[in-house]
C-alpha cells in the first residue's frame, strides 16, 4: 500500500507529521507526538501505513507548512558508505585526504556513521562556522530507509527490507577527517547531515538504479550520475551489513557520492558562509541548504 511523499513538519499550531497529496500536506499526527510518529510509521509495518492513509485529515497548502528532516526524532542510526562510485574513489584517493586508503578502489564497502545530532532538514543552515579547519564539502547522496528488522539477510532478499528513500548531504570538514585518521568527526558536526525533503516509499520506485542525482553549488552542477553507477548497490550494502549487525526500521544507509565534490578540484572549492547547496534526486525532490 502506497501513501508514496512522507513528510514532518511545522505548522502554525506545532509539529505535524503526514504525507503529501498534489500540493498539500495531509496531517497524520500532529502535537507532542508527531515529532516521532514517522519512525512510528516505519516500525508498524503495514497495517501502520493503512491507519495513516484512512485517517489523514486536516490538510494545509504545502507552502504553508516548514518540511523538518522527515525523521526528525528519535532516529536511529545514519549508516554511510565512503567511496562507492568508481570516479569519486579515484578523485578522493588521488587528493591525499584518505589516510586509511590502501587501495583506490575498496573491495570492500566502506562503513562509518554520522552523528544523529548531525541531522538537520530542508532550508535548515548548515553550521560551516563549527568547523575550525574552514574545508567544509558536499556530497550528495541517496539514503536508504530500513523497514522491517533484518539480520543475516541475503542480497536476493534485500530490497524486501527496504521502506523507502531519502535525499542525503554528507557534508563533511575535510581537514577534520584528515587529521583524525578516520571519518566520524569530520563528519558528525552538528548540522553536517541535511535530510529530506521527504521520504518517497519503496513501491513508488520501479527502478531504483535509474535515479538520477545531481549536486549544485550557487546554481553550478557539480554531480550527476545514475544509481547503477554505485560500486557495491543497494543490496550488497544490505546483506554485507547485516551479516554481523541487526539493522532496525529506521535505519539510514547513506550509500555514497559521485565525482564532483569539493576537494576533488586543484585548489579544493571548499563552501563558505552564503553559500546554497542543492541536491535533487529522481522522485525526491530538492534539499536545499545554506552554509552558515
Amino acid at each position: 500500500m502506497s501513501i508514496m511523499r512522507i513528510i514532518s513538519f511545522e505548522t502554525a499550531t506545532g509539529p505535524a507529521a503526514g504525507f503529501i497529496d498534489g500540493q498539500e500536506a495531509v496531517i497524520c499526527a500532529e502535537g507532542a507526538g508527531a515529532l516521532g510518529a514517522v519512525l512510528g510509521l516505519i516500525e508498524g509495518g503495514a497495517d501502520a501505513r493503512a491507519d495513516w492513509v484512512s485517517k489523514g485529515g486536516r490538510r494545509l497548502p504545502l507552502a504553508d507548512v516548514r518540511l523538518l528532516a522527515p525523521i526528525p526524532e528519535p532516529r536511529r542510526d545514519v549508516f554511510c558508505i565512503g567511496k562507492n562510485y568508481y570516479a569519486h574513489a579515484a578523485e578522493f584517493y588521488s587528493s591525499g585526504f584518505d589516510s586509511s586508503a590502501k587501495e583506490e578502489v575498496p573491495s570492500h564497502p566502506v562503513v562509518f556513521t554520522k552523528a544523529t545530532t548531525s541531522v538537520c532538514g530542508p532550508g535548515d543552515v548548515v553550521r560551516g562556522s563549527l568547523d575550525p579547519t574552514a574545508s567544509v564539502d558536499y556530497e550528495g547522496e541517496l539514503g536508504v530507509i530500513i523497514g522491517t528488522r533484518c539480520f543475516g539477510v541475503s542480497k536476493a532478499d534485500a530490497m524486501d527490507h527496504v521502506f523507502g528513500y531519502v535525499i542525503i548531504n554528507d557534508v563533511t570538514s575535510r581537514e577534520l577527517q584528515k587529521q583524525h585518521n578516520q571519518w566520524v568527526i569530520g563528519k558528525g558536526i552538528d548540522s553536517f547531515c541535511p535530510m529530506g525533503p521527504w521520504i518517497l516509499t519503496a513501491d513508488e520506485v520501479s527502478d531504483v538504479t535509474a535515479l538520477e542525482l545531481v549536486t549544485e553549488i550557487n546554481g553550478e552542477e557539480r554531480q550527476r550520475a545514475r544509481l547503477s553507477d554505485l560500486i557495491f548497490d543497494i543490496p550488497t550494502l544490505i546483506e554485507t551489513m547485516s551479516r554481523t549487525m541487526t539493522l532496525l526500521p529506521g535505519d539510514i544507509i547513506a550509500t555514497g557520492t559521485p565525482v564532483g565534490v569539493g576537494i576533488g578540484f586543484k585548489p579544493p572549492r571548499y563552501l563558505e558562509k552564503g553559500d546554497q547547496m542543492r541536491v535533487r534526486i529522481t522522485g525526491l525532490g530538492v534539499l536545499e541548504n545554506t552554509i552558515g
